[in-house]
């Protein structure tokens, strides 16, 4: 964690995972999976919200929990499971687009959003190694 102080006044602490550009799409990402799961609610659909939610913040969460980690190949695993994560999500819009629940246009946004989201957590691996 870093913190930072201003003169007389205090700066809310940051956290290093807050710059990484992979946790800030991750978190808008999940952002609009949360907004998917919020209409699913509202349809008593409770089983697709809590996982939809779950996925949703399962990338972000896992960045920001690797980046604590005191360890390269240690975070290298974390990013592993929040990139695996974007699959999980991938899968749920699938389902939720067959049963007429999100439109198709929404399903190839996200598809791509993912998508580009899982090379990013990708190549980010790489400079681990």
């Amino acid at each position: 964690m870093i913190r930072a102080e201003g003169i007389g006044q205090r700066v809310m602490a940051k956290f290093r995972f807050q710059d990484l550009e992979i946790w800030k799409e991750a978190i808008e990402i999940g952002n609009i999976l949360f907004d998917i799961a919020d209409g699913l609610e509202e349809k008593k659909l409770f089983r697709f919200t809590e996982q939809l939610r779950g996925a949703g913040m399962s990338m972000s969460n896992n960045i920001a929990e690797g980046c604590g980690s005191n360890s390269g190949k240690e975070f290298y695993q974390f990013l592993n499971i929040a990139r695996r994560s974007t699959f999980e999500n991938a899968n749920i819009l699938i389902i939720l687009q067959k049963r007429n629940l999100i439109t198709k246009n929404i399903l190839e946004g996200l598809f791509d959003r993912l998508d580009q989201l899982c090379r990013k957590i990708t190549n980010f691996q790489k400079s681990l190694k």
